[in-house]
C-alpha cells in the first residue's frame, strides 16, 4: 500500500546533504551482515576506509554526475527515499541504480512508488526493460524480496574473486 502522503520528485542540489544521510541510515544494517558473508579481502578491498566512505563517494558522484535521473520520494516535506535510474539504449534497458528509503518509512510502499517511477522514466524513453542488481548476502535479503514482489525476474550471475599475493 502506497502512502497516500508521499509525493515523487525530481532531484534538486538544495537535498543532497539529506539524501546522502538518508542513505548511510537505510544501509547500516545492511552491510555488517555483508561483511560477515563476504571473504575479508574483498570487503576490505571494496571499503578500505570503510563502508560509509565508500558509499558517500560513491552516492555524491551519482547526484552530482547526474542528477537529472534521481527522484526523491517526500512524505510531507520529509525526505523518506530516492532512486536514480540510468539508461542503457544499447540493451533497450533502464537500471534502477539506486533505490534507498528511510528505515522509517521501509515497507510502506515507498520503494515501490520509486520502482514505478523508474520503470516510468524507462518506459518513456522507449526501453523494454528495467533491472536492478542487488547482493547476494544477508543484508540484501530485503531488497531481493521488494524486487521479487515488483516482478523483476533473478537473471543468476555468480561473481569471484581471488586474492592474488
Amino acid at each position: 500500500m502506497t502512502d497516500p502522503g508521499m509525493r515523487i520528485r525530481p532531484y534538486t542540489p538544495e537535498h543532497r546533504a539529506a539524501v546522502l544521510d538518508l542513505s548511510i541510515r537505510a544501509w547500516a544494517p545492511v552491510f555488517p551482515l555483508t561483511r560477515s558473508s563476504v571473504p575479508a579481502f574483498v570487503y576490505d578491498s571494496f571499503y578500505p576506509h570503510g563502508w560509509e566512505a565508500r558509499q558517500l563517494a560513491d552516492l555524491s558522484a551519482v547526484l552530482d554526475g547526474e542528477p537529472d535521473n534521481v527522484d526523491l520520494a517526500f512524505h510531507g516535506n520529509d525526505l523518506v527515499g530516492w532512486a536514480c535510474t540510468r539508461l542503457h539504449p544499447e540493451d533497450h534497458m533502464g537500471e534502477l541504480y539506486v533505490l534507498a528509503v528511510h528505515p522509517a518509512h521501509q515497507r510502506r510502499g515507498v520503494g515501490t512508488a520509486l520502482m514505478a517511477r523508474a520503470a516510468e522514466r524507462a518506459r518513456t524513453a522507449g526501453m523494454r526493460m528495467l533491472m536492478a542488481e542487488t547482493g547476494d548476502d544477508p543484508g540484501h535479503a530485503p531488497a531481493r524480496a521488494v524486487y521479487e514482489q515488483a516482478g523483476f525476474q533473478r537473471w543468476p550471475v555468480a561473481r569471484y574473486f581471488k586474492e592474488l599475493p
